[in-house]
Protein backbone atom coordinates (compact mmCIF):
# COMPACT_ATOMS: atom_id res chain seq x y z
CA UNK A 1 0.00 0.00 0.00
CA UNK A 2 1.03 3.56 -0.76
CA UNK A 3 -0.26 6.00 2.01
CA UNK A 4 0.14 9.58 1.83
CA UNK A 5 3.79 10.32 2.36
CA UNK A 6 5.63 7.68 1.03
CA UNK A 7 8.26 7.59 -2.14
CA UNK A 8 8.26 4.08 -3.61
CA UNK A 9 11.68 3.38 -5.68
CA UNK A 10 11.57 0.82 -7.73
CA UNK A 11 14.95 -0.12 -9.01
CA UNK A 12 15.83 -3.20 -11.42
CA UNK A 13 17.19 -3.90 -14.86
CA UNK A 14 15.48 -3.60 -18.00
CA UNK A 15 12.99 -5.91 -18.43
CA UNK A 16 12.03 -6.63 -14.84
CA UNK A 17 8.40 -4.81 -15.05
CA UNK A 18 9.08 -1.64 -13.68
CA UNK A 19 7.62 0.18 -16.54
CA UNK A 20 4.86 -2.27 -16.54
CA UNK A 21 4.18 -2.08 -13.24
CA UNK A 22 3.77 1.94 -13.17
CA UNK A 23 1.26 1.52 -16.37
CA UNK A 24 -0.71 -0.93 -14.88
CA UNK A 25 -1.29 1.45 -11.53
CA UNK A 26 -1.79 4.41 -13.85
CA UNK A 27 -4.83 2.37 -15.26
CA UNK A 28 -2.94 2.06 -18.90
CA UNK A 29 -2.95 -1.76 -19.10
CA UNK A 30 -6.14 -3.67 -18.25
CA UNK A 31 -5.21 -7.50 -19.10
CA UNK A 32 -2.98 -8.23 -15.84
CA UNK A 33 -4.75 -10.30 -13.19
CA UNK A 34 -5.01 -8.81 -9.54
CA UNK A 35 -6.77 -6.17 -7.55
CA UNK A 36 -6.28 -2.67 -6.31
CA UNK A 37 -6.99 0.37 -5.43
CA UNK A 38 -6.28 2.56 -8.02
CA UNK A 39 -6.87 6.47 -6.89
CA UNK A 40 -6.63 9.43 -9.78
CA UNK A 41 -2.95 9.99 -10.58
CA UNK A 42 -0.59 11.95 -12.44
CA UNK A 43 1.69 9.61 -14.76
CA UNK A 44 4.56 10.74 -16.15
CA UNK A 45 6.07 7.89 -19.06
CA UNK A 46 9.30 7.84 -20.96
CA UNK A 47 7.72 10.48 -23.50
CA UNK A 48 7.28 14.01 -22.32
CA UNK A 49 3.63 14.27 -23.11
CA UNK A 50 3.98 17.75 -24.64
CA UNK A 51 2.81 19.02 -27.84
CA UNK A 52 5.48 20.24 -29.31
CA UNK A 53 4.12 23.13 -31.61
CA UNK A 54 2.94 24.60 -27.92
CA UNK A 55 5.39 26.43 -25.62
CA UNK A 56 5.54 25.15 -21.80
CA UNK A 57 2.44 27.53 -20.89
CA UNK A 58 0.36 26.31 -23.55
CA UNK A 59 0.81 23.01 -22.69
CA UNK A 60 0.29 23.97 -19.00
CA UNK A 61 -3.29 25.36 -20.21
CA UNK A 62 -3.77 22.44 -22.31
CA UNK A 63 -3.28 20.24 -19.39
CA UNK A 64 -5.09 22.12 -17.27
CA UNK A 65 -8.07 22.02 -19.72
CA UNK A 66 -8.37 18.00 -19.92
CA UNK A 67 -8.99 18.22 -16.03
CA UNK A 68 -11.55 20.56 -16.83
CA UNK A 69 -9.89 22.80 -14.86
CA UNK A 70 -8.66 26.49 -15.78
CA UNK A 71 -4.97 27.00 -16.04
CA UNK A 72 -3.62 29.29 -12.87
CA UNK A 73 -1.20 31.39 -14.82
CA UNK A 74 0.17 33.12 -11.59
CA UNK A 75 0.99 29.46 -10.37
CA UNK A 76 2.30 28.05 -13.84
CA UNK A 77 4.43 30.70 -14.07
CA UNK A 78 5.88 30.24 -10.76
CA UNK A 79 6.28 26.56 -11.60
CA UNK A 80 7.89 27.56 -14.90
CA UNK A 81 10.03 29.85 -12.72
CA UNK A 82 11.32 27.30 -10.65
CA UNK A 83 12.37 24.78 -12.79
CA UNK A 84 14.40 27.54 -14.68
CA UNK A 85 11.84 27.83 -17.71
CA UNK A 86 10.51 31.47 -17.26
CA UNK A 87 11.99 32.61 -20.00
CA UNK A 88 11.09 30.00 -22.32
CA UNK A 89 7.45 30.18 -21.26
CA UNK A 90 5.93 31.21 -24.40
CA UNK A 91 8.60 28.98 -26.86
CA UNK A 92 7.70 26.29 -28.75
CA UNK A 93 8.45 23.34 -27.18
CA UNK A 94 9.88 21.88 -30.34
CA UNK A 95 12.80 24.65 -29.80
CA UNK A 96 13.98 23.87 -26.24
CA UNK A 97 16.62 20.97 -25.53
CA UNK A 98 15.44 17.47 -24.04
CA UNK A 99 16.26 18.49 -20.57
CA UNK A 100 13.92 21.97 -20.93
CA UNK A 101 11.07 19.40 -22.53
CA UNK A 102 11.61 17.32 -19.24
CA UNK A 103 11.51 20.23 -17.08
CA UNK A 104 8.15 21.37 -18.68
CA UNK A 105 6.55 18.37 -18.29
CA UNK A 106 7.75 18.14 -14.71
CA UNK A 107 5.67 21.46 -14.68
CA UNK A 108 2.54 19.68 -15.50
CA UNK A 109 3.25 17.68 -12.35
CA UNK A 110 3.31 20.46 -10.01
CA UNK A 111 0.15 21.94 -10.98
CA UNK A 112 -2.02 18.62 -11.28
CA UNK A 113 -4.34 17.85 -8.57
CA UNK A 114 -3.96 14.29 -8.22
CA UNK A 115 -1.17 13.90 -5.25
CA UNK A 116 -0.05 10.56 -6.58
CA UNK A 117 2.84 10.81 -9.27
CA UNK A 118 3.56 8.05 -11.07
CA UNK A 119 7.34 8.14 -12.50
CA UNK A 120 9.00 6.64 -15.18
CA UNK A 121 12.46 7.36 -15.47
CA UNK A 122 12.10 10.93 -14.50
CA UNK A 123 15.87 11.72 -14.90
CA UNK A 124 16.41 11.14 -18.63
CA UNK A 125 17.74 14.13 -20.41
CA UNK A 126 18.20 16.45 -16.64
CA UNK A 127 22.05 17.99 -16.18
CA UNK A 128 22.92 17.16 -12.47
CA UNK A 129 21.56 20.46 -11.54
CA UNK A 130 18.00 19.46 -12.36
CA UNK A 131 18.35 16.15 -10.83
CA UNK A 132 18.88 18.05 -7.67
CA UNK A 133 16.23 19.88 -8.25
CA UNK A 134 13.78 17.13 -8.80
CA UNK A 135 14.58 15.36 -5.71
CA UNK A 136 13.71 18.43 -3.93
CA UNK A 137 10.27 18.74 -5.48
CA UNK A 138 10.24 14.62 -5.07
CA UNK A 139 11.02 15.16 -1.21
CA UNK A 140 8.71 18.25 -0.88
CA UNK A 141 6.08 16.74 -2.47
CA UNK A 142 6.16 13.81 0.00
CA UNK A 143 6.24 15.69 3.22
CA UNK A 144 3.58 17.93 1.98
CA UNK A 145 1.04 14.66 2.20
CA UNK A 146 1.42 13.87 -1.49
CA UNK A 147 3.24 10.12 -2.96
CA UNK A 148 5.58 9.07 -5.52
CA UNK A 149 6.20 5.48 -7.31
CA UNK A 150 9.34 6.22 -9.21
CA UNK A 151 10.92 3.92 -11.76
CA UNK A 152 14.48 4.56 -11.89
CA UNK A 153 18.10 3.45 -12.59
CA UNK A 154 19.46 6.86 -10.71
CA UNK A 155 19.22 6.35 -6.75
CA UNK A 156 16.38 8.95 -5.75
CA UNK A 157 17.63 11.65 -2.58
CA UNK A 158 14.68 11.51 -1.12
CA UNK A 159 14.38 10.63 3.20
CA UNK A 160 12.58 7.73 4.32
CA UNK A 161 12.33 6.19 0.36
CA UNK A 162 11.18 2.62 0.64
CA UNK A 163 13.10 0.78 -2.14
CA UNK A 164 11.69 -1.93 -4.06
CA UNK A 165 13.43 -4.01 -6.34
CA UNK A 166 11.83 -6.12 -8.84
CA UNK A 167 13.33 -9.17 -11.15
CA UNK A 168 12.90 -10.29 -14.55
CA UNK A 169 10.39 -12.47 -15.06
CA UNK A 170 11.75 -16.15 -15.23
CA UNK A 171 11.29 -17.85 -18.86
CA UNK A 172 11.34 -21.69 -19.76
CA UNK A 173 11.85 -22.95 -22.68
CA UNK A 174 11.36 -26.78 -23.78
Amino acid sequence: MVAAGDCVELVGPNGSGKSTLLRTLAGLHSQYRGDFNRVESVYQGHRFGLDELLSPLENLAWFAGLQGQQLDRHHALEALERLGLLAEAHTACHRLSAGQQRRAAIARWLLAAPSLWLLDEPFNALDVQSQTLLNELLQEHCKAGGAVVCATHLKLQVEGKITLGLEPPVEFSL
